[in-house]
């Protein structure tokens, strides 16, 4: 692992090691992080760093240092110390959940390969089975309904709470360990025992359109996503524009994004940010694709990471934007450890695009507006830019 990957040393968190942000939607794959390239620290113009406010990480790790010395629960501590700052981004994370954040970034996680969202009603659906999975394998299908795991029923939780029991808590999610699955299609309703797995995700895929086009999808920044965009664009085909899918992509590694944005562009800002009064500034490597004709696609669901690849590409020119408003969340987490080893996530600043836009609560307004038509739109758009 690089220098400029997340977690260096994994198990070091706080000020001394890098710092981290927090680009991801937690109903998706949990809290993503990703450490930030080295870069001059230099404070901003007319700011003194910030006293420590209202759920800072001392007033957290105060809280779970005291539960704990009274033999109360040190999380749930953290948890109100934490609810007092008021940001809906502020959490705190078991050291289970955080450590299967972790290896959700790396591209890995045990479980039995199934997506699921909550709907209106609270009814909970399977929206994807990865192929060869345990669930793949026991014939589970999208559209299924989820009704219980392990005897629980999960109608009305937050899917966050769903995954959790589906890959198990520390002493049941290893690889081979039984999970019991309650679903439903249509009038049958049946029980399924499977075994979980090590599985890999594919953050990125690669695809030819009929008319010659390239579509390089990125459905989350895990690690390596960013060097793997980097040599599609560099095995496409000469005269293929290309189309970046990043609708619903909830984020992940900041240095991936930006590794991607490399692929794009010739060195240069790609967005700036802020941490406790501290101004710093992400730049791309230089030698990408600067001629080839590129749309990006996007959605309500493209979050942080894929935001800030979006507004670094929109500012300088480099791609027309097509879609609908992104999500808005352009915040700055950094990681603590507490005393129990669970971990505190709590927002010090925001970051802005290249040319000082902020995202945060705003989102990103494409270039030009599209729904479900918003990849036939790309491939007009490339025509017309003379793919």
């Amino acid at each position: 692992m690089s220098g400029r990957d997340l977690f260096c040393q994994p198990r070091r968190f706080g000020r001394g090691a890098a710092l981290t942000l927090v680009f991801a939607s937690v109903l998706v794959a949990g809290a993503a992080t990703g450490s930030l390239p080295g870069g001059e620290r230099r404070p901003a113009p007319g700011t003194t760093p910030a006293a420590a406010p209202v759920g800072s990480h001392q007033d957290v790790a105060r809280a779970a240092a005291e539960a704990m010395a009274e033999g109360k629960s040190p999380i749930e501590a953290a948890q109100r110390a934490v609810s007092r700052s008021g940001n809906r981004w502020d959490a705190v994370y078991s050291e289970g959940e955080y450590e299967e954040f972790q290896e959700a970034l790396d591209g890995e996680y045990t479980g039995v390969g199934l997506s699921a969202r909550r709907e209106r009603d609270g009814r909970i659906e399977v929206t994807k089975v990865t192929a060869g999975s345990p669930a793949a394998e026991a014939g589970i299908r999208a559209g299924d309904g989820l009704r219980s795991v392990d005897g629980k029923k999960v109608d009305g939780r937050p899917v966050t709470e769903v995954v959790s029991l589906l890959r198990g808590d520390a002493t049941d999610a290893a690889a081979g360990t039984i999970v019991r699955l309650g679903l439903e299609r249509g009038t049958r309703a049946w029980t399924e025992t499977l075994r979980r797995a090590r599985l890999s995700t594919d953050s990125v895929t690669v695809r030819a359109l009929a008319d010659g086009a390239t579509v390089i999808r990125i459905a989350a920044f895990t690690k390596g996503s960013g060097e793997v965009v980097r040599d599609a664009v560099r095995q496409a085909p000469a005269t293929s524009g290309i189309v970046l899918d990043l609708r619903g992509n909830s984020g992940g590694l900041v240095t991936e994004a930006v590794t991607a944005a490399s692929a794009f562009l010739d060195g240069g800002l790609v967005a700036t940010y802020d941490v406790d009064g501290e101004q710093l500034a992400l730049h791309a490597e230089q030698g990408g694709d600067t001629a080839r004709p590129l749309v990006a696609l996007v959605d309500g669901g493209t979050m942080s990471a894929a935001e800030l690849l979006t507004g670094a590409l929109q500012d300088r020119g480099r791609a027309v934007v097509v879609g609908s408003r992104t999500f808005g969340k352009g915040s700055v987490q950094m990681p603590s450890r507490l005393p129990d080893g669970s971990v505190a996530e709590l927002t010090v600043g925001h970051y802005r695009t290249p040319s000082g836009r902020g995202v945060d609560g705003h989102g990103i307004t494409p270039d030009l507006e599209a729904d479900e038509q918003a990849l036939r739109r790309a491939e007009t758009i490339l025509g017309g830019l003379g793919q």
